[in-house]
């Protein structure tokens, strides 16, 4: 009986944090627009000029879309601001590039989750 309340616990813990760590996923794409952050991705993914402008045009587009779903608790807007970015990222970018950018992108995701869980004590 102990085993199934303590699941049942765990169970609501996790479902109860997922929400936070989903919101806190697209928290990355609020970092690309940070200046610094920028210029290292665009010297880590070896961008054109032009290149380097139109990723910076989208990164601003997205955290302005980011910024009205989070703020109105909108899920679906802020996956369809994710999925913004990552299409226009894919069309400016050459294949070999976007490969990069989702690589430094899943681990962003990756450092900022672990980085949730070491804050929250969730394990």
């Amino acid at each position: 009986m102990k085993k199934i309340i303590t699941l049942a616990i765990i169970a609501l813990t996790i479902a109860g944090n997922a929400m936070a760590l989903e919101l806190n996923e697209y928290k990355v794409f609020y970092k690309l627009n940070n200046e610094k952050t920028f210029k290292s991705l665009s010297r880590y993914l070896d961008v054109t000029d032009e290149q380097a402008d139109q990723l910076k045009y989208v990164f601003v587009l997205t955290e302005k879309k980011l910024k009205n779903a989070l703020n109105a608790e909108n899920e679906v807007a802020a996956e369809k601001a994710m999925y913004f970015n990552l299409g226009n990222a894919k069309y400016i970018l050459s294949e070999d590039q976007y490969k990069k950018y989702l690589t430094a992108i899943n681990l962003s995701v990756y450092v900022n989750n672990s980085e949730y869980y070491a804050e929250n004590d969730v394990k």
